[in-house]
């Protein structure tokens, strides 16, 4: 009988540092890399290059089940994010506020969920899997051997946010970052279907005070604790 790949999942709000922590700890051991936040940024991005109505939750459903995407790495050692055929390279344009509030929107719909959903249960392959997004732990790997729930003060989030765009964009706002996060949280943890929540078996990590190879460190303990790893 073949293993199980091992899975750590680890879900959070958005800016909770979660996204620099999944890829970190799967370089760190050699693992594969779910980025989910990403899959629901891209049916949102596609939905916006095909001209669906933004409350076409069908239409992005079928955007979703027919996602051509690759995940690559550049010569740099950068995320390479290709979509559609030709493909092109969406890397930038997913990882704005724009996109991450058209990926909180399309997520709270069940059809582009479900669409989703065994496209991310795929991606457990040995040696294992490090699974960064919202309901990881809860709705797709409930059975993870390993489950953290990283968050941060919302303050503290927007700060981050902020100077990760500033240099990008010039317009960006520290008070509407603050605004605009807040209200993704409630509609994220108020959802009708996988809201976002801490699995009951999951290990809370707050990186308000926390530098991120603190954060690092404390995730790679926990494998290593629980045996999830060999060295």
């Amino acid at each position: 009988m073949s293993r199980a790949a091992p899975v750590l999942t680890i879900d959070g709000p958005g800016g909770s540092g979660k996204g620099t922590i999944a890829r970190r700890v799967a370089t760190a051991l050699g693992w594969h890399l779910l980025d989910s936040g990403a899959l629901y940024r891209l049916v949102a991005l596609a939905g916006q290059l095909q001209s669906l109505a933004a409350d076409d939750i069908e239409g992005h459903a079928g955007v979703a089940a027919n996602l051509q995407v690759t995940f690559g790495v550049q010569a740099d050692g950068s995320e390479q994010i290709l979509l559609g055929t030709p493909p092109i390279d969406v890397t930038a344009a997913i990882r704005t506020e724009e996109a991450g509030l058209g990926a909180s929107r399309v997520a709270a719909w069940p059809p582009v969920r479900t669409a989703l959903f065994q496209r991310q249960r795929d991606f457990a392959r040995l040696p294992g899997l490090v699974a960064d997004g919202r309901d990881m732990g809860t709705v797709v790997f409930p059975d993870a051997p390993l489950k953290i729930y990283l968050t941060a003060s919302v303050e503290e989030r927007a700060r981050r946010r902020y100077n990760q765009l500033k240099d990008k964009d010039s317009g960006v706002s520290l008070l509407a970052l603050l605004r605009d996060m807040a209200e993704r949280d409630a509609r994220d943890m108020s959802r009708a279907v996988a809201p976002l929540v801490a699995a009951q078996d999951a290990i809370v990590i707050d990186s308000t005070p926390l530098g991120i190879n603190e954060v690092v460190a404390q995730v790679l303990d926990l494998v290593h604790l629980r045996r999830l790893h060999s060295t």
